[in-house]
């Protein structure tokens, strides 16, 4: 039989009820809030949404730069008539005149942007003896092709597949189905140019006679594929939600741009004062996101705590930004996807000898920012540990692109012969606006007014990086 009995009454105490209350005034960072007995009065009804929609713009541009910056690619690259059957590459490799995110002058590139909804089923041919992925316009990876691929360096048929294709699919392709219509397909042939020459990208109905391949050759070409810092940010996000299915976002971030207008199948028309808040939102957040990455808090970016400034771009070795728990790095997608484009588990895992690793820094060994007007030096101890090649390249923070000189090429890597070690085996680079007598070879210039930031490449690298046994030194102020 069911027992009903008096709950006891302890009382709340005065503790309690503040604690749950409001006083009638609030000072916060957006400003005075007031209240008449926890109702918000008129002024306070307007600086809360106004800083409600802040707070979400500024989440928005921090959540969403994957997709933005695919945007933006896309569009640079459409500008040079790069397109779903244009497969534009850098030949001999990439110089510092294209507004690509961190690219590196050692690789022969390739790119082109599928478009399954205009072109149907797509079959991309790629290359032997190289490095290839795919990521959809959310920047989610994909696919890997070529020695990460299931083609295992020896080339093969991939057959993309539009978001809810139900139709038969032919034998002898590797199949892959994206979350988009639109993807990025960046290619890297190890054999250079004439690898990427081989690469062919044709819709599935043209297999039995494909048309001859287009490729425009980018690498001395001045285009922009960086997204925007400013309002515009998010009209390149609803350029991206418009055309494409809404299940390839989660729902988080679906909520978050519904909050602030960005809706499928609806007109993005801010009013004057959400415009103005949102351009503000943009502004704010890309400052925070340069403050993540340069100067970041979180212990886990920093390749050796404590006592160096080099960084790592994928801290948990996750390419989907994930800590051992699960749980979504959010400043870590946020920083690569402000820095770098393009993921692939072949690029953030660590594995001895195969792909590539990276660490980067602006600071000098004194903390402070590296400026392109003073002179510095970098001292990598002997015994690198790569199986193929080393490189170290300078870049514009603002553009967060190869750093713009005289010379179209700002790095120094192995693969060049002019490069000089000491006579103990140490390699000594240096970065300055003049170069040091001698040492030209080992020298990348900078600009007088402006900071930079470098990346060391290892690609191959060796159990001495892992194990840390072997570690760069930092930049030294000369």
């Amino acid at each position: 039989m069911t027992q009903v009995s008096e709950g006891a009454s302890p009382g709340t105490s005065a503790q309690t009820l503040t604690s749950i209350s409001l006083p009638d005034r609030l000072e916060t960072v957006f400003g005075e809030m007031d209240f008449f007995d926890g109702l918000p009065l008129p002024d306070t009804v307007t600086r809360s949404y106004d800083s409600l929609d802040l707070l979400r713009g500024i989440e928005v541009f921090l959540n969403c730069v994957p997709g933005a910056s695919m945007v933006a690619m896309r569009r640079g690259l459409a500008g040079l008539g790069i397109d779903s059957r244009t497969i534009g590459f850098t030949a001999p490799r990439c110089g510092s005149a294209p507004l690509i995110l961190t690219a590196n002058t050692e690789t022969t590139y390739g790119m082109a942007c599928l478009a399954l909804d205009q072109d149907g089923p797509t079959v991309i041919e790629s290359p032997p003896n190289s490095l290839c992925f795919v990521n959809d316009l959310w920047q989610h990876y994909v696919t890997d092709m070529g020695m990460a691929g299931r083609d295992k360096g020896e080339g093969g048929k991939y057959l993309f597949l539009p978001p809810g294709h139900d139709g038969e699919v032919p034998d002898g392709y590797l199949v892959v189905r994206p979350k988009t219509f639109s993807s990025w397909v960046l290619m890297r042939a190890l054999g250079g140019e004439e690898g990427i020459l081989r690469t062919r990208i044709y819709p599935l109905s043209a297999a039995a006679d494909p048309p001859e391949q287009r490729f425009v050759n980018f690498a001395e070409s001045d285009f922009n594929t960086v997204h925007a810092n400013d309002f515009s940010f998010f009209e390149e996000i609803d350029t991206l939600v418009q055309g494409e299915p809404p299940e390839a976002l989660d729902p988080e971030r679906a909520g978050q741009l519904a909050a602030i207008g960005i809706v499928p199948g609806k007109p993005f028309q801010p009013d004057d004062r959400m415009r103005s808040i949102l351009d503000t939102a943009a502004r704010i957040a890309s400052g925070i996101v340069r403050t993540l990455a340069f100067k970041p808090r979180d212990p886990i970016f920093y390749h050796y705590p404590g006592s160096s400034s080099w960084k790592n771009p994928w801290p948990s070795r996750s390419h989907e930004f994930l800590s051992a728990e699960g749980a979504r790095l959010l400043d870590a997608r946020a920083v690569f996807h402000y820095v770098g484009a393009g993921t692939s588990p072949a690029m953030a895992a660590a594995a001895v000898g195969v792909g590539s690793q990276y660490a980067y820094t602006a600071e000098d060994s004194t903390g402070a920012w590296l400026d392109g007007g003073r002179a510095y030096t970098l001292r990598l101890p002997s015994g690198i540990p790569v199986k193929n090649f080393w490189a170290v390249n300078v870049y514009d923070p603002q553009t967060r692109s190869l750093l713009r000189t005289d010379a179209p090429y700002p790095s120094v890597n192995s693969l060049s012969d002019a490069v000089r070690s000491e006579d103990n085996g140490d390699t000594v680079l240096h970065f300055g606006p003049t170069a040091p007598e001698g040492r030209e070879g080992n020298w990348v210039r900078t600009v007088p007014g402006k900071g930079w930031f470098t990346i060391l490449r290892l690609y191959g690298p060796l159990e001495s990086w892992f194990d840390k046994s072997w570690r760069p030194g930092e930049i030294e102020p000369a």
